[in-house]
């Protein structure tokens, strides 16, 4: 029944996003959606996935439940259709994709890949010119439909993404000015990159995306992928494991020191020392090809198979000209930090190659989206990395993440994030997004200055500090949920939508998180002013489309029906006493259905 209840959870839902009052950090596994704040696996929320699994575990008493299925497919097919026509009798394709677009979702999503190949092919196979009437449409969105319900209901995380992209926007802008700074120098292939490179990606753990600037030039990750490779060795190695060889504490000291802990191992992963030692835990039994292939393919799979490639130039400077990671190879080497029978080469070599795995910052928000998204990578609904090394990669990014300004950036930010001499910085808004920025002028401590600056307006602007949602704090933006204006207004603007036979207004409030049964102060619906004005079409939307309950008393006791008799509109009065006929049939069905089910599942437990 998982995708029933998905379908119904689509269309009756609380939009997306954390509850009023759960801090920011939130929990960190995330199981498939059903209804509410719960997240989806995007690859199970497909009808034909539901439909199997409805046909395989279904017990013979619940048949029914397919046509029910069937018939809510069909009804979210039709308003997505009707929502997006406004009125029109066929839909441009661009249209739908622009409108798509605004959700936050792309075209290239591989979660849409069935609905996007499907219009494609209608496209070639037609000579409707690129419009899809409704049957065609509902044809091309049935494999997807849960998924783009949610994006049109706005049951996203960041439910109104075009007005949270207008203000990420206008920070990137201003954080444009900034033109201080230096190109780090002591590698020659980084000291190349240009000053004027500025790139903002971000990707939510829904998978909404967006980009602004220069975002797909690729550069190295460069200390990017410390906690990355961090991750991956306690998804394999396990917690214990991997911190008999290294620690958890800030040292204090700069990235590159040779130095170690009262334990006599490093501080913790993000310093050179610490990563160093993490690169040669990564599959001991295997040779040096093996083992980069091993973290590629975890890193692919992170960034949901989109851009990955290898700079062998910077990989070669960094061999020739690495003399400070050379002498803590042999300081390691020397206090035996490493495990036995580790070669410390080998680990030097690896760590020299993961840092120079280029991504773009468009891949790179899906990194950081996967760690946001508790290692399930947003955009392909696969498990990449346990929720146990998430969580500790995310602790110790938070408290070590930014070389000496770490705790200046845990104080002003408070959000975990890693820095990288290539001037990127991977920023994670648990359970909401993750971002990558790119500028290589940086500041004294080795920081992207546009990146530091980008984050502390983001921050200002959003409660997206880890303590933004304590009592009594001011109060600041919050993307996650809908303005008190905008539901205060949506009573009036449904009411009035019904008053004025608006049907194209009440098809996109039925496809927003919108409830079309509210009522106004006197407890009168859209259905009691449809029927009071007439408006045959608004009627026979809200009856057929909406299901709405026909038998909503207003406060003088009158039901949608009464009205229509009072002013004498005939066709209205035939149209609800039929529908009052087939509703009070269906709920009796279904009570008695739901009374059955309990019984059977009374006397399995008796």
């Amino acid at each position: 029944m998982r995708s029933l209840r998905a379908l119904r959870g689509a269309l009756c839902g609380r939009p997306g996003g954390r509850p009023p009052g759960q801090g920011a950090w939130g929990p960190l596994a995330r199981g498939p959606l059903l209804v509410g704040n719960v997240r989806h696996h995007p690859h199970e929320a497909t009808a034909a996935q539901g439909r199997e699994m409805l046909n395989s575990h279904q017990p013979p008493h619940q048949k029914e439940h397919d046509s029910s299925e069937s018939g809510m497919l069909s009804c979210l097919g039709d308003l997505l259709f009707y929502t997006i026509a406004e009125g029109q009798e066929r839909i441009a394709i661009h249209k739908f994709t622009a409108a798509l677009k605004a959700t936050g979702l792309q075209t290239s999503d591989p979660r849409l890949w069935d609905c996007m190949s499907q219009m494609r092919q209608m496209v070639q196979d037609s000579s409707s010119g690129g419009l899809l009437d409704r049957d065609l449409f509902r044809k091309c969105v049935s494999s997807n439909i849960v998924l783009l319900t949610q994006a049109f209901r706005k049951k996203f995380v960041i439910p109104d993404f075009e007005e949270f992209t207008d203000h990420v926007d206008r920070i990137f802008e201003e954080t444009k000015e900034h033109t201080e700074g230096k190109v780090a120098a002591y590698i020659p292939q980084l000291a190349k990159s240009d000053p004027d490179l500025w790139g903002v990606s971000l990707c939510t753990v829904d998978g909404q995306r967006h980009s602004v600037g220069q975002t797909k030039i690729p550069f190295c990750l460069q200390s990017c992928v410390k906690p990355l490779t961090y991750a991956i060795s306690v998804s394999n190695l396990g917690t214990e494991y991997v911190h008999k060889y290294v620690g958890k504490e800030p040292s204090g000291l700069r990235y590159n020191k040779l130095s170690l802990n009262e334990e006599g191992i490093p501080h913790n992963p993000m310093v050179n020392a610490g990563a160093i030692v993490v690169s040669s835990l990564v599959k001991m039994d295997c040779n040096k090809a093996e083992k980069f292939d091993f973290v590629l393919q975890y890193l692919n799979k992170m960034a949901g198979n989109e851009y990955m490639g290898f700079s062998n130039a910077t990989f070669q400077s960094e061999k020739e000209t690495g003399d400070r990671n050379y002498a803590i190879g042999y300081y390691l080497k020397e206090k035996k930090c490493f495990p036995k029978g580790v070669d410390m080469m080998a680990a030097l070599d690896l760590y020299f190659q993961l840092c120079s795995v280029e991504v773009t910052c468009e891949s790179g928000s899906v990194m950081a989206a996967t760690l946001a998204n508790g290692g399930i990578c947003p955009i392909t609904g696969e498990s990449v990395l346990s929720a146990e090394s998430v969580r500790n990669t995310l602790s110790l990014m938070h408290s070590c993440g930014m070389y000496d300004f770490s705790g200046q950036f845990a104080f002003h930010v408070g959000l975990p994030a890693k820095s990288a001499v290539s001037g990127a910085i991977l920023l994670v808004v648990p359970n909401v997004m993750g971002l990558m920025c790119l500028s290589p002028p940086l500041d004294k401590v080795g920081n992207s200055l546009r990146g530091i600056s980008f984050c502390q307006k983001l921050v200002s602007l959003f409660n997206f500090h880890n303590y933004d949602n304590l009592r009594h704090c001011a109060k600041k933006l919050d993307p996650r949920r809908e303005g008190g204006e905008v539901r205060n207004k949506t009573v009036v603007n449904l009411l009035f939508a019904a008053y004025s036979g608006d049907v194209s207004a009440l098809r996109r409030f039925a496809l927003s998180a919108m409830d079309m049964e509210q009522k106004d102060y006197d407890s009168r619906t859209a259905l009691h002013v449809a029927a009071a004005e007439g408006h045959l079409e608004v009627v026979k939307f809200l009856v057929e489309a909406c299901k709405v309950n026909p038998f909503v008393k207003d406060r003088w006791g009158n039901i949608p029906l009464h009205d229509a008799v009072q002013f004498n509109h005939l066709e209205v009065v035939k149209l609800l006493q039929d529908y009052q006929d087939s509703y009070t049939l269906s709920e009796t069905q279904a009570e008695a259905a739901a009374e059955a089910l309990s019984k059977e599942n009374l006397e399995s437990m008796v």
